[in-house]
């Protein structure tokens, strides 16, 4: 990496370092000129992309020909190494060597084809649009100049994941300048970590039928390495309806050495399921918030609504009724939902929500704070499944939802985003953790360590959430924080709040008497 590029970090809310990545950014931002951030994302992440497996082939091209009787030239030697073989107009250095050429754009568009040719996984995936005649390419060759200064795919830069910090800060501030749009493809990172954390994706199937970018699985990798596992103890699956949005998915996967099955259809999960007879140890999902667009009036007898008919004009729990259909029956799922979903009555929801809980499914449901998202400045809330509430895994929580009110949580990035700190992630899902946990000694009532805490978590049971109506909204059981007791003595609060009142009543007398004085003067008149 150039030591140009990694300059004084500074720390967010989360405690990543930014430096390096912020730098870049504004760099290709600048770059962008007028170009709309929707189109400009494919053209940087694609090069990004390029530059990864340029770095990582150059790696072991080296590797490879200082070994005997080995040929660094040969395509089966790299997929022996789970690598990518870059055919020799398509490396880096041939392309930054020519970035300042007319003919560049043409020279990018044919090394995506034939990286695409030699590695089946990426067929169909890379972006090859970069000789259009709309795209400057004088800012183009700069952008590759700029991009060639970061170390990404050598094995000191991916034991950093570098490549992963950059790709990763890169969707977060496209979707910022996409606004309501970036949302489809990028779910803000704080509140991925915190299902995730939730979940405990260890080991088995994970599934997310809406997965943009594939951040979830990004994660749940993530996860599984922290704790000591490896990547493919989980298998992934994934189905995406956005064509550009599903070849980012890919790449964001591909440059990570994740293997996933990620099918993309026009038609998306609702109308055909690409994986029907999936049944998932863990769904983890962001889908779009109340679509009114999700062709169900197609879908009225569908099997998968268990528990009531969605509305036509609303896919909340068509949704919800899909996470639930593909769970296995030990399965968890936890996905971000729209605030409505936890209380509304109307057009049937209402008695679909209620049989869902009576059916002891609600796990855990969490209120957020507002501001978490691209797509949307409105709180959303997070719901947990649980198919099995009696498993070995855990205590026995029949009967017993936990609600958590998280909405003074969080915060302020910028202006217009909030971001959940690690230490209010860690509460959350410990909180969580310790409730679910099998008590100790007498195996009997909630998990070791866990309380009710006013204001916060609550953990009710089903007849009181049946006397709340089926409504799900954690206020209405976490109650109020406990207020300290105020020092100052009754009367001498009632003397001083008496003489606030006393001088705010005769300052509106006062205010009164000049005002009538000046319509007086204008001509009109007051009867006393």
């Amino acid at each position: 990496m150039s030591r140009k590029t990694v300059c004084h970090k500074e720390k967010t809310p989360n405690g990543a370092s930014l430096g390096f990545e912020e730098k870049l950014w504004k760099a290709a931002d600048k770059l962008r000129n007028n170009m709309d951030a929707a189109e400009y994302k494919h053209i940087v992440l694609g090069l990004i992309f390029l530059k990864y497996i340029s770095d990582a082939f150059g790696e072991l091209h080296g590797k490879l020909s200082k070994t005997k009787g080995a040929d660094p030239e040969d395509p089966d030697e790299y997929r022996a190494e789970n690598g990518f073989y870059v055919p020799k107009k398509a490396r880096w250095d041939h392309l930054q060597k020519n970035a300042k050429q007319p003919g560049i754009g043409k020279l990018i568009d044919d090394a995506m084809d034939e990286i695409e040719k030699d590695n089946a996984i990426l067929k169909g995936v890379l972006p090859k649009n970069y000789a259009r005649p709309a795209l400057d390419k004088q800012r183009l060759g700069e952008l590759i100049d700029l991009v060639g200064t970061i170390g990404l795919g050598d094995r000191e830069n991916r034991s950093k994941d570098i490549l992963g910090r950059v790709y990763e800060y890169f969707l977060g501030q496209f979707a910022d300048a996409e606004g309501k749009r970036g949302g489809q493809f990028y779910t803000a990172r704080c509140v991925v970590k915190l299902l995730v954390e939730m979940l405990e994706p260890y080991k088995g199937r994970v599934f997310d039928p809406c997965c943009g970018s594939g951040g979830m699985f990004v994660q749940s990798e993530k996860f599984v390495q922290a704790h000591g596992g490896r990547i493919g103890d989980i298998s992934i699956h994934g189905q995406e309806s956005n064509q550009t949005t599903w070849r980012l998915c890919k790449m964001n996967l591909a440059i990570r050495g994740i293997d996933a099955n990620i099918a993309w259809n026009n038609e998306g999960s609702f109308l055909k399921d690409a994986h029907k007879d999936l049944k998932a140890d863990f769904v983890i999902a962001n889908p779009p918030f109340n679509d009114s667009d999700w062709k169900g009036e197609m879908l009225r007898e569908d099997p998968r609504w268990k528990y009531g008919t969605p509305p036509v004009g609303n896919a909340n729990f068509a949704w919800i009724q899909h996470f639930i259909h593909h769970l296995s029956p030990t399965g968890t799922s936890g996905f971000v939902m729209a605030n409505g979903s936890m209380s509304s009555n109307t057009s049937g929801e209402g008695e679909i929500r209620k049989k869902i809980v009576e059916a002891d499914l609600a796990d855990c449901v969490i209120a957020l704070p507002s501001q978490l998202f691209y797509n949307t400045m409105i709180p959303v809330c997070l719901w947990f499944i649980a198919r099995d509430k009696k498993n070995q895994k855990h205590r026995d929580r029949r009967g017993e939802t936990l609600f958590i009110d998280a909405r003074n949580m969080g915060v302020m990035i910028d202006r217009r985003h909030r971001e959940l700190t690690n230490e209010e992630i860690s509460k959350v899902a410990g909180t969580y953790h310790s409730w679910r946990s099998k008590p100790v000694p007498s195996g009997k009532g909630k998990g070791e360590g866990y309380k009710d805490i006013a204001g916060f978590c609550k953990s009710a049971e089903l007849e009181e959430i049946k006397k709340h109506g089926h409504i799900l909204t954690p206020g209405r059981y976490v109650g109020t924080e406990e207020q300290e007791e105020d020092p100052e003595a009754f009367d001498e609060k009632m003397k001083r709040l008496t003489g606030e009142l006393s001088k705010q009543f005769n300052e509106s007398d006062q205010l009164e008497e000049e005002i009538k004085k000046n319509l007086k003067g204008i001509g009109f008149g007051f009867s006393d």
